[in-house]
């Protein structure tokens, strides 16, 4: 889930913006557990890309 459109309860500002201290902690929280969120999409798939070329290359050598 991304934090750009949860509203916070205790300020009713979107949690994005950081308004009071519990949208900053919700915001620092949501951060820190979405690993992929930072990624880049061309970049996810040029690993993908990637990883199917070194698995074709692996499967030719055997």
């Amino acid at each position: 889930m991304t934090y750009d459109r949860l509203v916070c309860a205790n300020c009713a500002a979107p949690v994005n913006e950081g308004r009071c201290p519990v949208c900053r902690a919700s915001r620092e929280r949501l951060q820190q557990q979405s690993l992929f969120a930072q990624v880049n999409p061309a970049l996810l798939v040029a690993l993908l890309v990637a990883l199917v070329a070194v698995g074709l290359l692996l499967h030719q050598a055997v």
